[in-house]
């Protein structure tokens, strides 16, 4: 059930990230839930540590660790375009 809930939460915060950073009309649901669940995981070992609080991954799903999975996610689509375009846009 935490695997499902990974899912759904990593594609729902991955789409966020994509339309804050302007890419959701270049990628489909499989790319905004990867982006999220990567986000979440870059997240859980840079961003958490850092304000206090659990990962998503390890089924926490408090608002720390939502807004930490949410900025993981920004950065990733960040670094992805920094790379592909040469500006994060």
């Amino acid at each position: 059930m935490t695997l499902l809930l990974i899912l759904l939460v990593g594609g729902i915060l991955g789409w966020l990230a994509s339309m804050v950073m302007r890419t959701d009309a270049q990628q489909g649901i499989f790319l905004n839930i990867v982006v999220g669940i990567v986000g979440a995981v870059i997240a859980g070992f840079l961003i958490t540590p850092l304000i206090g609080g659990a990962p998503i991954t390890s089924g926490s799903f408090d608002l720390m660790s939502l807004i930490s999975s949410f900025l993981g996610a920004v950065v990733l689509l960040a670094i992805v375009n920094l790379f592909r375009r040469g500006s994060v846009r």
